[in-house]
């Protein structure tokens, strides 16, 4: 049997915004799963799903440019906060996103692409002997059409087009470029804010949709609904869902009363010719990256001469 510790708990209750007990019990019934225990309290209706984003777990700076019909986005990371915050790492970050505009998302191509005399990968080397901490260009983006614009929107900016968070949408269009862009920027806000995870249920992983299936049909189930009325209410509950996590069926932040798709056919006679997204990236700076956290207990009992507590012995009574 699985040993349920503090931390897991933990971990579970802030993703899910579920009770202590009811985590933990989770937690026992799914054998320390952590994804089988979301779905357990959602199937039990004691979680509002997943949605609370976890902690970020790396610093540095998002770094948006774009250029008519495309537009790139850029994640440079670095050890502390601080570093965002210098002139000469804003400045990396920004060239960087220039150059891949210029040469592509491919971060291979993006280092060995020269910046003057230099290539980026001696830049970025440069800057860390300068300022004295580690620093990685994680990942990159790129959107372009044929004819249209890319738009770009960067969130909790601390230098102009590099900040927290950066979007990229593209709109494939023959209409008027700057009443295009001003639609293209409202539309990345609106990513930044609203996080879809796809541009319509086509584009979602099936296994996404098989897992929010799945856990709709067993909490019916477990409710005594009969099979044939289960279908329905899970048929019912996906609409709910990609209106959730499509960003064409998504209510426009602009104006809930529209969906993203209704306003984009409504600014279409201002723009003056059709309007297709084909595409959107959206970078929260450290997403799915682990913080290593140092050891407090470990760092204190050093200190003092004592040994450390045996992992795995703090759990929950």
């Amino acid at each position: 049997m699985a040993t349920i510790t503090a931390a897991m708990v933990k971990d579970l209750r802030e993703s899910t915004g579920a009770g202590m007990m009811d985590c933990k019990a989770a937690l026992t019934e799914s054998g320390g799963d952590m994804q089988a225990a979301q779905d357990w309290l959602r199937k039990k209706g004691l979680s509002k799903a997943a949605k609370k984003a976890g902690r970020v777990a790396a610093e540095g700076l998002i770094a948006a440019a774009t250029s008519g019909p495309k537009g790139v986005v850029v994640e440079v990371n670095s050890e502390t906060d601080f570093v965002a915050r210098n002139e000469q790492f804003q400045g990396l970050v920004k060239m960087i996103a220039q150059v891949a505009l210029s040469v592509g998302a491919d971060l291979e191509k993006i280092k060995a692409a020269k910046v003057g005399s230099v290539t980026v990968e001696t830049a970025i080397a440069d800057a860390i002997a300068t300022i004295g901490e580690n620093m990685t260009l994680r990942r990159a983006a790129m959107l372009e059409v044929p004819k249209g614009v890319v738009s770009s929107y960067v969130h909790n900016a601390v230098v102009e087009g590099a900040g927290k968070m950066g979007v990229i949408v593209a709109l494939e269009s023959a209409g008027k470029t700057e009443e295009l862009a001003a639609l293209g920027r409202q539309l990345a806000m609106h990513v930044a804010a609203a996080n879809p995870q796809a541009l319509d249920p086509a584009g979602l992983d099936p296994a996404v949709v098989k897992r929010e299936k799945d856990v709709l049909a067993d909490k019916y189930r477990q409710q005594g609904k009969a099979e044939n009325v289960i279908e329905k209410i899970v048929e019912s509950g996906l609409k709910t869902f990609y209106k959730e996590v499509c960003l064409l069926e998504q209510a426009f932040i602009h104006d809930n009363a529209k969906s993203v798709a209704q306003a984009v056919k409504e600014a279409e006679g201002k723009i003056g010719g059709a309007v297709k997204i084909t595409g959107f990236v959206r970078y929260a700076l450290g997403e799915g990256i682990d913080r290593q956290e140092s050891d407090f207990a470990a760092e204190v009992a050093a200190a003092s001469g004592q040994k450390k507590p045996p992992e795995g012995t703090a759990t929950v009574s």
